[in-house]
Formats: C-alpha cells, sequence, structure tokens
C-alpha cells in the first residue's frame, strides 16, 4: 500500500503457519488479538495489520515477537469485522474494496484501544507499528496522538494530508529499496522531515537494499537465506526504537 490516497495492491508472500500465542478478545464493537508478556508490564504495543487482515498469522508473529520482548501487544481488527483483502480476489476491485476501510479513519476504535488498554490492563506507555495499510494508519496515529510514545510505519506513509510532516510522536519508518508498491521516488518524506522537524523530535527513515514490499513481516528468514540478515536487522530496529523512546 503506497498510500492512503493511492494505496497498490500487494503479494502476501509467504504466509506462516503459525498458531499464535495470545487471545482474542471483545473491544466495544470490534475484535482484537492479546497477547501479553511472561512478566506484567504497563507498555503496550498497538499492532496495525495490512490489507489482509488482523488474523493473517505473520502479524500475530509479530506481536507474539512484541510480546517475548516485554510487551502487551494488541492487533485490533481496524476492519470492524469487514472482510480483509485475498489474494484470490481481483486486484482491479481493490480501489472499491479499500472505500470503507480507510487506514485514516480508525480514530473511533484507536480511542477504544487507549482506553482498554489503560483500564483493563494497566497500561501506561503506549506505542504502535503498522505494516502496509497499518503502516499509513501509524503515520497517521503519529500526527495525532502525542500520547503515543513511539511508531514504527513499516512501508507505509500518509502523503495527502498537509500536516503530514508534523510528527507528535517519534517515528522510525522502514522501507524496501524495490519495493513495487512505493518506490523510492515517493520516499520524500526523509527530505521533508529533515525541513520540518528539524527543530523537534527524532525520526529515522530506513530503507533496507535489495528488499521487497512486506519483507519484515512477510517473508520467511528460515526459506529465504539471503533476505535473513534484512529481515532481522528490521525487527531489531524495530526493536530498538521502542526500546528507546517507551
Amino acid at each position: 500500500m503506497a498510500n492512503e490516497a493511492k494505496p497498490c495492491p500487494c503479494d502476501i508472500g509467504d504466509r506462516m503457519e503459525y498458531g499464535a500465542l495470545g487471545q482474542e478478545v471483545q473491544i466495544e464493537h470490534f475484535k482484537a488479538y492479546v497477547v501479553k508478556p511472561s512478566t506484567a508490564s504497563d507498555k503496550a504495543i498497538i499492532v496495525i495489520q495490512d490489507i489482509f487482515g488482523w488474523q493473517l498469522p505473520n502479524t500475530r508473529y509479530m506481536a507474539d515477537m512484541l510480546a517475548a520482548n516485554g510487551y502487551i501487544a494488541i492487533c485490533p481488527d481496524f476492519f470492524v469485522g469487514k472482510e480483509p483483502w485475498s489474494p484470490t480476489k481481483d486486484w482491479s476491485n481493490f480501489q472499491e474494496w479499500l472505500q470503507d476501510k480507510k487506514p485514516t479513519a480508525i480514530n473511533k476504535e484507536v480511542d477504544a484501544v487507549l482506553k482498554f488498554l489503560k483500564d483493563q490492563c494497566g497500561v501506561k506507555h503506549i506505542g504502535v507499528v503498522g505494516f502496509c495499510w497499518g503502516g499509513v494508519a501509524t503515520h497517521y496515529l503519529a500526527l495525532l496522538y502525542p500520547e503515543i510514545k513511539a511508531g514504527v510505519s513499516v512501508y507505509g506513509i500518509v502523503r495527502e494530508r498537509e500536516d503530514r510532516y508534523e510528527l507528535k510522536s517519534p517515528t522510525l519508518f522502514i522501507f524496501a529499496e524495490n519495493d513495487s508498491v512505493i518506490p523510492l521516488d515517493q520516499v520524500s518524506v526523509n527530505t521533508m522531515l529533515t525541513e520540518k522537524c528539524q527543530n523537534f523530535l527524532n525520526y529515522q527513515v530506513k530503507i533496507f537494499p535489495g528488499q521487497t514490499h512486506g519483507f519484515v513481516h512477510r517473508k520467511r528468514e528460515d526459506i529465504n537465506p539471503a533476505d535473513k540478515p534484512y529481515i532481522q536487522e528490521a525487527r531489531k530496529d524495530l526493536l530498538n526504537w521502542l526500546n528507546k523512546y517507551m
């Protein structure tokens, strides 16, 4: 998904056969996947899905990875029960499918998740990580929610808002060099953030050489040995960013 105005179809990649460690819960009008660390924590990460939905095993794997590193991780169904995209669908219908699933129209659900984390889980520090569609959503939330301590947008940017460089939270942007969905000439966010945010807060744009869209969560390192170092580095960067600001 290139941006919120003109998202492009993307391949599901290596779908994991993964059972997940957490549980599904009901939060007001939608469901969420929640996984907790082995020891009590007051830090939580909202994990935002890609177009393939909140139940994609790859995304739950990332949530479980965060829990293994000491965070409560919650992956809400930001499509609110609507059917996620499927690789078997006709890509010519993608824009129509997207109309009622805008990554910049999730405030009601985000507010409910924040309340749930604070009231039900005792959370005091909250971060956000999003992939593809969720990367756009992560950038969007970083513009609106100062209470979010840190964000990691993985291959996703907001491009149509005038305030798109006015980050309220320290944000890491991860991109792939050979991303057919977000070509490098669209990654102008780096230059513009330098100009707009030099007196504000920390941010980083990192581009991984030779990688393609989805490599952080939809490419399995065990069957892609050449990509393994980049997959692991990106995940380490993600964790380090959260650890630094959370």
